[in-house]
């Protein structure tokens, strides 16, 4: 029962404080981050600049980080229980807390529901930029929101199912070894010059990783679109129809959800380092985005999230007993 009531616990320290800024700067992604960047650095210096040679350098950063984060948190977690058992589970609801981010995706996306509504454009911009990797400094408002409904149906996947399968199945130190594979793609997971050889591995890791949990993502939004007064039969059609409308295998599963959900029309062309991507569009052009889309998403990504941490729980005790 540990890992549950240590899933459940974070569960609610999630939805109840999201991340406070006073421990950014021991959050685990953060100091995977840093563990990424030096371990790069000093790969790159090691191995040929050839393709041959920084695929194999990041191949080997992708082998040493997920399992030198599972290894140390397992360890540490282990050390800990031997002397006190009850440190040891308030470190490991502590870790579950900090791998979930369902109130912190709701908190930016309704920030920039916010500056839609009461700022400037200028604001609006910027905080959607908080949130999202392409050009922000050209979008009008129906572009920004858009952007901001697509990322929070992305996110939901990697930033609460995927993150709470783990935890579920491995307790802390499974999960955490996922936000590893996770940030090691969104920092080294591009096809530009820097990092086409180098993101290689890392990025297929994450597409293995995260397989599962983005159909399950989906199947969750479709049915917290019934829970939320959304249209569900729809958002299975686009689902559907739409899912492999998108270059990753996974990203375009909750976003054909949402976007049958809400009858939108999402993704499409979009700007990236200043180039222009010909994405396809995911969803019908029911009706035109408008800001109280975001909130719409957030109340979908809230009863998914409570349907998925139901679920899991509910499986991991009937096949397990604990």
């Amino acid at each position: 029962m540990k890992t549950v009531s240590t899933a459940l616990c974070g569960f609610g320290l999630d939805l109840l404080l999201g991340d406070p800024a006073a421990l950014t700067s021991l959050h685990p992604v953060v100091l995977m981050g840093r563990e990424i960047r030096a371990l790069e650095g000093k790969l790159r210096a090691r191995f040929p600049e050839t393709a041959q040679g920084e695929r194999l350098a990041g191949a080997v950063l992708a082998a040493v980080v997920p399992t030198g984060t599972y290894l140390a948190s397992r360890m540490a977690l282990r050390a800990l229980n031997r002397r006190a058992p009850a440190a040891a589970f308030l470190l490991e609801t502590l870790w579950s807390w900090q791998v979930l981010a369902v109130k912190n995706l709701k908190d930016e996306a309704m920030n920039v529901r916010r500056k839609l509504d009461h700022d400037t454009i200028e604001a609006a911009r910027a905080a959607v930029g908080r949130i999202v990797g392409r050009d922000t400094d050209a979008l009008q408002p129906d572009e920004i929101a858009r952007a901001a409904v697509e990322t929070v149906a992305e996110n939901f996947s990697d930033g609460v199912v995927a993150p709470m399968l783990y935890l579920v199945l491995g307790g802390a130190p499974l999960a955490l070894t996922y936000k590893a594979i996770n940030t090691m793609d969104s920092m080294i997971g591009y096809k530009n010059d820097r990092y086409l050889w180098f993101g290689r591995t890392a990025a297929r890791l994450d597409d293995a990783a995260n397989y599962l949990p983005a159909r399950l993502s989906a199947l969750m939004l479709i049915a917290a679109a019934g829970l939320t007064g959304q249209d569900a039969k729809n958002a299975r059609r686009i689902w559907r129809r739409d899912r492999r409308q998108h270059a990753s295998p996974n990203s375009g599963q909750c976003e054909a959800a949402a976007a049958g959900a809400l009858h939108l029309r999402l993704c499409g062309p979009t700007r990236y380092f200043g180039q222009l991507y010909e994405k396809p569009y995911i969803g019908d052009d029911d009706r035109p985005v408008e800001p109280e889309d975001i909130a719409r998403a957030c109340r979908m990504e809230y009863a998914g999230s409570a349907l998925a941490l139901a679920l899991l729980i509910g499986a991991r005790l009937l096949i397990f007993g604990a």
